[in-house]
């Protein structure tokens, strides 16, 4: 892979504000030895694991010529973001067709959707510590590079990626078995599908855009039956421009925070060619029923 990967020694290490050097190397060695030992997998070729831990910023600060930067340009992690991405949800789909036989295609995809998308992958990335290991920039970890939820995720790719070429597809299968264990039992257990406030946060996270915003409309009957109204409101640009919009109601405002927070998120589920209408309604009595309209009375 060439000097720059393999005799990290001709390197000095980055610096950031304070000038305090990004990690040191006997440090680095410890935690690369701990991270193998969290992934279960021993890399044969240390080189790759290396690479797959390099930010194209690193290259960028110490090649700074367009031209040298472009003969260097298989020395960080992008390529191997770009094979770990497939190999992760080759993975998964695998784990999901095999975990969840009597399940159809929609809720698979579904369950999909939920694993592996940036926000999990970022979350995962931290537990991993990827952050601190990641060779990046002195100016992209100045500006939180290292907590960055794209570099996170797509190092978390790049990782795997680096496992497949290293041990082959049974190797990388059983790593990431490893490390979405907890996720796939959620699964099994159906509580990935139970707190649709959870379960829309992820979606927007995983798309990038800002956190639902849940607004209470009114409150009706005495104390005892109280009926709360609550509209969540959520940015979705694959529909156009207007905020998306829709009620829930429930005899406590968690209640109908969760009905509206599921109007939304299955409101997302429709085919972005006929985007759901705003202003609709669902009740927050835990049925699954359809969304229904703004004006359909809903006793709770």
């Amino acid at each position: 892979m060439g000097d720059l990967l393999t005799e990290e020694g001709d390197l000095p290490p980055l610096k950031v504000a304070g000038n305090k050097p990004a990690i040191a190397r006997a440090n680095r060695a410890e935690l690369l030895n701990g991270l193998q030992q969290q992934l279960g997998y021993p890399f044969r070729e240390e080189s790759i694991l290396g690479l797959a831990l390099t930010h194209r910023s690193y290259l960028q600060d110490k090649l700074p010529n367009a031209a040298e930067l472009a003969a260097e340009r298989q020395l960080h992690n992008e390529r191997l973001e770009f094979l770990g991405d497939a190999v992760l949800e080759l993975v998964i789909s695998d784990l999901l067709f095999h975990l969840f036989p009597d399940q159809a295609e929609g809720q698979l995809s579904h369950w999909r959707s939920l694993l592996v998308n940036t926000h999990s992958l970022a979350n995962m990335a931290q537990q991993l510590q990827l952050g601190r290991l990641l060779r990046m920039g002195r100016g992209e970890r100045q500006s939180g590079g290292e907590e960055k939820s794209s570099v996170l995720g797509n190092a978390v790719e790049a990782l795997l990626g680096a496992i497949y070429l290293d041990g082959g597809y049974q190797a990388v299968a059983r790593v990431i078995e490893q490390l979405f264990a907890q996720q796939l039992q959620q699964c099994r257990s159906g509580q990935r599908d139970k707190d649709y406030k959870s379960l829309l946060q992820e979606r927007l996270q995983g798309e990038g855009l800002p956190l639902p915003d849940y607004q209470l409309q009114q409150m009706d009957g005495p104390a005892h039956e109280r009926v709360f109204q609550v509209a969540c409101v959520v940015q979705w640009p694959k529909i156009g421009s207007q905020p998306l919009r829709h009620l829930g109601s429930g005899r406590s405002k968690r209640r109908a925070e969760q009905a509206a927070a599921q109007a939304v998120y299955l409101a997302l589920q429709q085919p972005i060619e006929q985007p759901p209408t705003a202003d609709q309604q669902h009740t927050g009595c835990g049925s699954e029923e359809s969304i229904l309209p703004h004006d359909t009375e809903v006793t709770v």
